[in-house]
């Protein structure tokens, strides 16, 4: 991807992109089988044609078929989408977006708190 992410993407290629990193690899028809109101299988493919100039897909061939696959990996996507969210939504505030998060997640567990507190700590370690 250049300087534009998932989420700058229209919402219909969003949502193939979303298959795609579900099934980590897909066809046009495997897309098509996922999305619901699915459009015709040739306006699959010509999201896809248009998804590999935008540089956010890629293809192999297998047989008869192209095989798609993301060009990023998922966490660095996802990783831009969260920046982009914090930024507009929380006004660059990490701690806002958290105390936001934190409030969805109703009861966490054990687990979920010490990985939390293990974050928080490496950041005030690291001066962050």
């Amino acid at each position: 991807m250049s300087d534009f992410g998932i989420e700058d993407l229209p919402w219909r290629e969003r949502q193939v992109m979303e298959v795609v990193y579900r099934l980590h690899e897909a066809t046009a028809t495997q897309i098509q089988e996922q999305l619901a109101d699915a459009p015709s299988n040739s306006a699959i493919r010509a999201m896809l044609s248009r998804l590999e100039e935008k540089g956010v897909l890629s293809h192999r061939v297998d047989g008869q078929r192209y095989l798609y696959k993301a060009v990023q990996a998922k966490k660095k996507v996802a990783d831009s989408a969260l920046k982009k969210l914090v930024g507009v939504f929380y006004n660059n505030s990490p701690a806002s977006a958290a105390t936001a998060l934190l409030g969805m997640a109703g009861k966490l567990s054990e687990d979920d708190l010490a990985q939390l507190q293990n974050l928080i700590d490496k950041a005030k370690k690291e001066g962050r």
